[in-house]
């Protein structure tokens, strides 16, 4: 089973990219993040064509989530539990199907709104961990995939391309970061390149993509049970050199 995410930072501008990649690649189940519109508005119609169902979860110009899925799935939660009920960002879908339980997130990213943007980031981190503790609990096949907005180590972003203030590379997140690892979920794409820099994001600015001045903060982590059955994990680099690409490329593992 192949199970991709890709932040798409807008669906109405990359619509077309992601109809293309999805003919060349045909995962099982695709998370997006960013789509960056309503529900309503989200382009099914040309998924569906492609033999994928959608279900978004969105929000006016900002955030959003969505997975589009060759399988029968059922929607379990379109809000992380946990959090404030008035809580309105659109950054989190679980669904069931095939047995697992698979869970698309878009992570706050931690550096707007000062402290209280990061406090917020560090919270969300925690009712994430939360949510994963009562899915290991009850020995659920489990996948968290997403834009973590979080780079786990120093290899994970170039030299030069964030400051150590930078809320994706500060103590705080990467603890939260490594509380979901030792709760025993496994990072695929470490797993697969234990050594080196496999990176997910390149900034638009400063020729980061032609300097290779990238992040890893796209991740897809695994419990247990799955982790043992994981054949490949890779970031498809060549969607970053398409015309008007995302700045983020899709990451896809494969389970047996």
């Amino acid at each position: 089973m192949k199970i991709a995410t890709w932040n798409v930072n807008s669906i109405r501008q990359r619509e077309g990219h992601v109809q293309r990649w999805l003919e060349q690649n045909r995962p099982d189940v695709l998370f997006l993040q960013e789509i960056k519109c309503e529900a309503a508005a989200f382009p099914s119609l040309p998924f569906h064509g492609l033999g994928y169902t959608t279900e978004a979860v969105g929000q006016k110009s900002y955030n959003g989530v969505a997975v589009l899925a060759r399988e029968p799935f059922t929607v379990v939660h379109r809000a992380l539990p946990g959090l404030p009920e008035g809580d309105a960002q659109a950054r989190y879908i679980e669904i069931e199907t095939a047995g697992m339980t698979l869970i698309g997130i878009y992570l706050p990213n931690g550096n707007s709104r000062g402290d209280e943007g990061f406090a917020y980031k560090l919270a969300w981190m925690d009712r994430l961990a939360d949510r994963a503790q009562v899915l290991l609990d009850a020995d659920r096949p489990v996948v968290i995939t997403g834009d973590f907005n979080v780079c786990p180590a120093d290899v994970d972003f170039a030299p030069g391309a964030l400051p150590p203030t930078d809320a994706l590379v500060r103590l705080e997140s990467r603890q939260r970061f490594r509380r979901l690892l030792w709760m025993g979920l496994t990072d695929a794409v470490r797993a697969i390149h234990p050594h080196g820099p496999v990176y997910t994001f390149w900034d638009y600015q400063a020729g980061a993509w032609q300097r290779d001045l990238g992040l890893r903060i796209d991740h897809a982590l695994l419990s247990p049970t799955l982790a043992e059955r994981l054949v490949s994990a890779e970031a498809d680099r060549q969607e970053r050199d398409q015309p008007q690409p995302s700045d983020h490329v899709p990451v896809t593992v494969e389970i047996h």
